[in-house]
C-alpha cells in the first residue's frame, strides 16, 4: 500500500534519558501524508523530543519511526528527507534574505545561478521578493519567521518540523502567522509537524491534534473532535472549554446515566459508547462552557435541561462573549462562557445567586 512521502508511523517509541526516565513512552501514532499535525502538551510531556527523533536528532531507545513506510531510525536527517525550523529562526545575521534561503542549496554544491533561481521562486511564494537583499536584523519578527520557512522548506522536505514557530511573536502577529503557515502548508503539499503549548493555536491549524501528557498520547484527532468530545479528565481540562464535575453514579438505564455531583444534585449524563458505567461508580462529567445558560432564581429553566443552584463569584469581559466564574455543582470554578448581548440585556454581578443550566444531551461521560 502507498502510503505517501511523508506519511509518519511511530510504533512503540520510547526515548530514556539516564537510562531510567522516559521522556516518550510507548508512542503509537501515524500522521498521514500531507496532514498539518500539532502536537499539544505542557513542558516536559515529551513532544520536543518525539519531533527531534522525527527529524533525527535524537535516536529512540526503543521502537520504529517509519517516514513513507520506511524505518528511518539511525539516518541522517538528510537521507530522512525532513528538515526543522528551530524556534529562534537561527538565521545567518550576515547573509541576506536570498542567501539565508539558499544556504542548503549552496552545501549541497548548487551553482550561484541554480540556487539563486530557486531561492528567487521560494521568496516569490512567501512574498518575501521585496526584501531580498536585506539582513535579517533588517527584517520584523513575522517576516524573520518566513524567511526561515523558505529555508527550511527549500530542499523539497517530505516532512518540515515546526518547534514552538509562533512564540516569539506578539498577539497580532501570532495570529497572522497561523494564517501564513497553514497557507504554505497547503502550496507545498507536505507533511508539517508542529509542537506547541497554546490549545488555540493546535485547534486553529491543525487537521491532527495529538495531546500529550507524561511522555504519552492521551488523544489524537480532528481538532473539533478534540475540543468537543475529549475522552478524559486531563484532555477536557487541558484542552479548556470545559468544566468538568466529578460524582458517583446513581442509577443506568439504557440511555442516560443519573449521577450525583459533589453538590448532591442529580445530574442526568448520555450514556458515551466505549465508556461503561454501572450504579456506585465514580465518574467525571465534561459540560462545554458555552453550552451553559444563567437563569435568576424562581425561573423555570428550559426542559429537558440539568439545573444546579450556583453563586456568581467572578465576570470577566472578553468583548464578543461574557465570561463568568460560578461556584456551583461542587466546583469552585465553573465556568460560562455568555454572549455579550444576552448577558447585558440582563446581567449578573459577583455575589448573586443564580440557576446554572444545559440541555441533557450536550453533557459528556469521561474516562
Amino acid at each position: 500500500m502507498d502510503l505517501g512521502p511523508g506519511h509518519i508511523e511511530l510504533a512503540g517509541v520510547v526515548k530514556s534519558f539516564d537510562g531510567f526516565i522516559n521522556a516518550v513512552d510507548g508512542v503509537n501514532l501515524k500522521i498521514p501524508d500531507g496532514a498539518y499535525c500539532c502536537l499539544l502538551g505542557p513542558s516536559g510531556c515529551g513532544k520536543t523530543t518525539i519531533l527531534r527523533m522525527i527529524a533525527g536528532h535524537e535516536d529512540p531507545t526503543a521502537g520504529e519511526i517509519l517516514i513513507g513506510g520506511e524505518n528511518v531510525v539511525g539516518l541522517p536527517p538528510v537521507a530522512r528527507r525532513t528538515a526543522m525550523m528551530f524556534q529562534s529562526y537561527a538565521l545567518f545575521p550576515h547573509l541576506t534574505v536570498r542567501d539565508n534561503i539558499a544556504f542548503a542549496l549552496r552545501v549541497r554544491g548548487l551553482s550561484k545561478a541554480a540556487r539563486y533561481r530557486t531561492a528567487d521562486a521560494m521568496m516569490e511564494k512567501v512574498r518575501l521578493t521585496d526584501f531580498a537583499d536585506r539582513l535579517p536584523a533588517q527584517l520584523s519578527g513575522g517576516q524573520q519567521q518566513r524567511v526561515a520557512l523558505a529555508r527550511a522548506a527549500i530542499t523539497e522536505p517530505r516532512v518540515l518540523l515546526l518547534d514552538e514557530p509562533l512564540s516569539a511573536l506578539d498577539e497580532h502577529l501570532r495570529v497572522q502567522m497561523r494564517q501564513e503557515l497553514r497557507a504554505m502548508q497547503r502550496d507545498l503539499g507536505i507533511t508539517f509537524i508542529h509542537v506547541t503549548h497554546t490549545q488555540l493555536e493546535a485547534i486553529a491549524l491543525a487537521d491532527l491534534v495529538v495531546v500529550m501528557d507524561k511522555g504519552k498520547v492521551r488523544q489524537a484527532g480532528p481538532a473539533r473532535d478534540i475540543y468537543d468530545s475529549p475522552n478524559d479528565r486531563y484532555v477536557a481540562e487541558f484542552l479548556g472549554g470545559q468544566n468538568v464535575l466529578s460524582g458517583q453514579v446513581r442509577t443506568v438505564n439504557g440511555h442516560h446515566a443519573e449521577v450525583a455531583a459533589l453538590a448532591g444534585s442529580g445530574i442526568r449524563v448520555p450514556l458515551t459508547p466505549g465508556i461503561h458505567v454501572d450504579a456506585g461508580d465514580p465518574i467525571a462529567i465534561a459540560v462545554r462552557r458555552d453550552d451553559v445558560e444563567l437563569v435568576r432564581p424562581g425561573k423555570a429553566p428550559a426542559a429537558d435541561t440539568v439545573a444546579l443552584s450556583g453563586k456568581v463569584t467572578g465576570v470577566e469581559y472578553q468583548g464578543y462573549f461574557v465570561k463568568v466564574l460560578l461556584d456551583a455543582g461542587g466546583s469552585a470554578d465553573f465556568v460560562a462562557y455568555v454572549s455579550e448581548r444576552k448577558f447585558f440585556s440582563d446581567p449578573v454581578g459577583i455575589g448573586e445567586a443564580v440557576l446554572v443550566t444545559w440541555p441533557i444531551e450536550v453533557a459528556r461521560l469521561l474516562r
